[in-house]
């Protein structure tokens, strides 16, 4: 039933898109389009829940919002039809006077009932349940991440001494002004050699070359690639999840540089494995809605901040130090530091400074 349902809003999208296209051709405008219109065409679209295709007219209205809007300096491009085989599997549906309902061991959905699931936690019972969304990962498996609604009070922190600044580190994730670093993991390259061999096997099966028919053994040989890409994000994002609440539950003030993590693992830097490895453009992420939670501070220094460049101690400049080569900051007033821990120490005094004149 999930697999339909994400065929189903897949058509209908598809659909909706095509009769819009269609109309502006012959008319000049596009028209309203509901997924009611198909229903009869295409009997097999009332098998599957009526509110997750209402969303894809939904998600359809906010596509052509983005590509119209006035006010956006960056438009966004004209909106496509989604493929069977690239298009993520995912649909969402809405809570109707008890239709979706979390248990101890069990997902209830609308069409389906109640269906086994492990729970990662239950809310309390004062939350209220707006919505679910379904959805289907590379390795086959089902995931559903349920909506609530709840009022809190967020009560601003004053700005006290414990901040901590940071400074990305291609080999441990950040450093901080303490000279912590924050994970020596590289969980891409811990499973690299059992992911080559598994691709090195499934590029020699039947199905690997261009419009050849796949083979049952290439489809379990795909599904135990999936498997350990799915595995190494799962670390990854078990890592990041931890360091960044350890972070947000220890700190008032977070300090961090505004980097471009996309242009960095560019291969000009020759450190693009490294870079995308690290996950630090989602670890900030995190940090930024879980400091937001808790009313603290996240606070995001200038990347053309010269934060490498200048010694902490005396304020004097060292271009020397725009060579990434050059590890240790040595200044004539005495002062030898890693660079990068040199870097967070500068980063949180520029953020403090940030935080003091916005206040």
């Amino acid at each position: 039933m999930f697999v339909k349902t994400f065929g189903c809003c897949r058509k209908v999208y598809n659909l909706m898109l095509a009769d819009k296209i269609e109309s502006y051709k012959t008319t000049g405008k596009f028209v309203t389009v509901t997924p009611a219109k198909y229903k009869k065409e295409y009997p097999y679209l009332r098998e599957v829940d009526s509110l997750a295709l209402a969303n894809k007219q939904l998600d359809l209205q906010e596509a052509f919002r983005n590509r119209f809007r006035k006010s956006r300096k960056k438009k966004n491009g004209f909106p496509k039809f989604k493929s069977a085989k690239h298009s993520r599997k995912s649909y969402t549906t809405n809570n109707q006077k008890g239709t979706i309902a979390v248990f101890d061991q069990a997902v209830k959905l609308p069409k389906i009932g109640k269906v086994k699931a492990v729970i990662h936690r239950r809310p309390p019972a004062d939350w209220v349940l707006k919505s679910a969304t379904i959805s289907q990962e590379s390795d086959g498996k089902f995931y559903v991440s349920v909506l609530f609604e709840y009022k809190e009070s967020i009560v601003p922190v004053p700005v006290s001494d414990t901040a901590i600044g940071l400074d990305y580190t291609s080999n441990g994730l950040y450093m901080d002004d303490k000279g912590n670093v924050g994970s020596h993991h590289k969980y891409y390259r811990e499973s690299h050699k059992k992911l080559a061999k598994a691709q090195r096997k499934l590029s020699r099966m039947r199905g690997s070359k261009k419009n050849e028919t796949k083979s049952n053994h290439y489809m379990k040989q795909l599904h135990k690639v999936n498997k350990i890409h799915r595995h190494i994000a799962n670390q990854r994002l078990d890592s990041l999840h931890k360091k960044s609440t350890e972070i947000a539950n220890q700190y008032d003030v977070v300090c961090v540089e505004s980097l471009n993590m996309r242009s960095m693992s560019n291969k000009r830097f020759g450190n693009g494995k490294a870079t995308m490895d690290n996950g630090y453009g989602l670890f900030l992420t995190m940090l930024e809605y879980k400091l937001a939670e808790r009313g603290k501070y996240f606070v995001k220094v200038d990347k053309w901040f010269a934060s490498s460049q200048i010694c902490h101690c005396c304020g004097s400049m060292h271009p020397e130090m725009k060579d990434l080569s050059v590890r240790t900051m040595k200044c004539e007033c005495g002062l030898v530091m890693s660079r990068d821990q040199n870097a967070a120490i500068n980063i949180k005094k520029e953020g403090l400074r940030i935080l003091r004149t916005a206040a």
